[in-house]
């Protein structure tokens, strides 16, 4: 089966409701040994167009991965990213934000580690947090030492997914590409993952009571994501709802997403011009004499 990104799109504009969205789909591969190949042959693609966007350094790729807890976002950016070079790519993982973050905008600390041209950055979670997490749970706005007169929930987050839109758009403007991705688990997915890491002694350290405590407030998470998928999609910086339930059709579904992308890039090799062309002949010459 092939994959149609657009499939997975949130258009410009669209009204979310995610209950509309699948959590698992027909799968792309008909057997966990076709599932490595395909995987394999993306891989090795995704490993030769990052070669080139490395060479050209025209462009930055910037990966966000937004999701619930165990909906295989660590997975995802290990296996799909398993071919590309470490130097041409960066990882960054925001947790709660540190008091010197807290002391600047929402957005300071992400642009931070915003990539560089001709690399590959990737979010695991991002600025996006102050539009999710901080709207379930109130307190943390009123935590974070904003002036009061701002601290009005009827308008702040309106506020907020305006100001990430700028960001985005200024950052498109500038030779930055975008792609986002909310990987859809299903509420039931959930519980047997979280079942597997209390059951399997290896995966112990990947639970805490407090990830029980956040799937209490599932269907608040579910609407703050369909507001922000609504309100921040946008043709130059897209939202992708992946299904999640099956984390390998869910690997090769972003895997393609990400390739389509680069695809899409006006890419090449530098070209030397007749100046470099005469240095580099004249150096081959000298070389060619010593043998």
């Amino acid at each position: 089966m092939k994959i149609n990104i657009k499939d997975f799109r949130v258009q410009e504009d669209e009204k979310i409701k995610l209950e509309k969205w699948p959590t698992c789909v027909e799968p792309v591969y008909k057997s966990k040994k076709k599932y490595h190949k395909l995987l394999k042959e993306q891989v090795k693609e995704l490993s030769s167009l990052q070669r080139l966007h490395y060479a050209s350094n025209q462009y930055a790729v910037l990966l966000i991965f937004q999701a619930m807890d165990a909906a295989g976002k660590d997975g995802a950016i290990r296996h799909v990213m398993s071919g590309v070079n470490p130097q041409g790519c960066q990882v960054f993982s925001f947790k709660h934000p540190s008091a010197t973050e807290l002391d600047h905008d929402f957005l300071w600390r992400t642009s931070q580690n915003l990539p560089e041209r001709g690399r590959i950055g990737i979010f695991n979670r991002s600025y996006y947090e102050e539009v999710l997490i901080v709207r379930v749970h109130p307190e943390i706005l009123r935590s974070q030492g904003l002036p009061e007169e701002l601290l009005d929930e009827k308008t702040i987050w309106q506020k907020r997914y305006r100001s990430i839109a700028d960001l985005e758009n200024h950052l498109y403007r500038n030779g930055t590409r975008i792609i986002k991705f909310f990987l859809h688990l299903s509420k039931e997915e959930q519980r047997k993952r979280f079942l597997e890491r209390i059951d399997e002694p290896e995966k112990n350290w990947k639970f805490s009571a407090a990830d029980l405590e956040e799937r209490k407030f599932w269907n608040q998470y579910m609407r703050a994501y369909e507001t922000c998928l609504s309100a921040t999609s946008t043709t130059n910086a897209p939202w992708y709802v992946v299904p999640a339930d099956d984390k390998k059709n869910a690997r090769l579904i972003i895997s393609q997403i990400i390739l389509d992308t680069f695809k899409g890039l006006n890419m090449h090799y530098p070209k030397a011009d007749a100046k470099r062309q005469q240095e580099l002949l004249s150096i081959r010459h000298r070389l060619t004499k010593e043998g």
